[in-house]
């Protein structure tokens, strides 16, 4: 049975659809929606896009998930009224960032649509996800170091290891913004397109993999998401279990009786 009760909720701080898709299953948008305050990452905000992403994760009929904002902005960082006064002990009982660890839980791809500011929490958000497609004007940043701080939802680990050790301490010592141009050539970001068709290429994108074996599909993501935390040999044995796993599906039948036949195949995401 779908799941759809990411579509029957009442939100305070996101716009949430759907997007038919001819090719496959269709595409889960979520919409950041507070741009009087540049969308920036409260509590509340962050619970909505988690069980919201869950939800989509469960409904049978969505394979992939876009997240964005608007044009001026994805994010332009954590929320700093909810933390300007809080003691180390209060932020340690509030264990805000466990939501987060959620996200990294989702089987389904989620790919981020930015245009504008992705600073701080928002650039942290967008790395959250499994790639990122950036407007021209998008500007990435941790300035978490001008407010006396560090990033604290995974940004000195995700982004040292998307951009490497050099690039990392020059983003989080100095707190500087980066274009889109610069993020894409440090290894951050997956497509630069012009400002106009950034949400719309990101959601082709989605259909893309819509349109793809849903089973197979999850456990490649679950297979690259795996390299980052495991050395070469445990990953090389986790990816060939997952391998040899997936020839335990009527996908993988159907797509190489298909690809002989020279037909094409009708994926039952079993």
């Amino acid at each position: 049975m779908s799941d759809k009760s990411h579509l029957n909720g009442k939100f305070n701080n996101i716009l949430v659809s759907e997007i038919e898709n001819p090719k496959g299953l269709k595409v889960g948008l979520i919409q950041l929606n507070r741009p009087d305050a540049l969308n920036a990452l409260n509590i509340d905000l962050m619970k909505e896009v988690v069980e919201t992403l869950e939800s989509f994760d469960k409904d049978t009929e969505t394979g992939c998930m876009v997240l964005t904002g608007n044009a001026k902005a994805f994010a332009a960082g954590a929320d700093i009224k909810e933390m300007a006064e809080a003691t180390a002990i209060e932020m340690l009982l509030r264990d805000q960032f466990a939501r987060w660890d959620r996200i990294r839980k989702i089987k389904k791809p989620v790919i981020a649509a930015v245009s504008g500011f992705a600073l701080g929490g928002g650039c942290e958000l967008a790395m959250t996800c499994d790639m990122i497609i950036a407007a021209k004007s998008a500007k990435f940043g941790q300035p978490e170091i001008n407010l006396a701080v560090i990033p604290g939802a995974g940004g000195t680990q995700r982004l040292t290891k998307a951009v490497g050790k050099a690039r990392a301490m020059e983003m989080i010592l100095t707190g500087r913004m980066f274009s889109a141009d610069e993020m894409f050539e440090a290894g951050l970001v997956t497509r630069v397109v012009e400002n106009e068709i950034y949400l719309d290429e990101a959601v082709e994108i989605a259909k893309d993999i819509s349109s793809k074996p849903t089973i197979a599909v999850q456990l490649a993501k679950e297979c690259i998401l795996k390299s980052f935390d495991s050395t070469i040999e445990a990953g090389l044995e986790f990816e060939r279990k997952n391998f040899y796993l997936l020839f335990a599906t009527e996908d993988k039948f159907e797509g190489m009786k298909a690809f002989v036949e020279k037909r094409k195949a009708d994926w039952k995401g079993r």
